[in-house]
């Protein structure tokens, strides 16, 4: 969710994101790709992928979501992390919640980075 915002946010000349983590899955959680086709976006031909160190190795910013000593380490890279629950298992209205609370973190950090396509951003 939080690459798709941010995708969807971001000027394209400035960031883009790259989705994936410590323990992907094969595919996007349902109620995920419902509630995010619920704003707009497509997640439906979406596939997780790994985070690997070399993976990250060409990231200037790495956002995790809690996943402590499984996040790879790499020299300099600025990092941020993300206490956000995960969605898995969780009824619609609390899927819908996390949605609107990962959006409006990606919202702050496009605006604290300079990044974002316009100034309504």
């Amino acid at each position: 969710m939080s690459a798709a915002f941010f995708n969807k946010f971001a000027d394209p000349g400035k960031a883009i994101a790259i989705s994936a983590g410590t323990q992907p899955a094969e595919r996007v959680q349902p109620d995920v790709v419902e509630v995010m086709g619920n704003v707009g976006i497509d997640l439906s031909k979406a596939v997780p992928q790994k985070l690997t160190p070399e993976l990250a190795q060409d990231a200037s910013l790495l956002i995790t979501m809690g996943c402590g000593d499984e996040c790879p380490f790499v020299p300099g890279l600025k990092r941020g992390d993300w206490q956000i629950v995960d969605p898995k298992g969780k009824d619609l209205s609390q899927v819908r919640e996390i949605r609107d609370e990962i959006e409006n973190r990606v919202q702050q950090l496009i605006k604290s980075e300079g990044w974002g396509r316009n100034a309504a951003v």
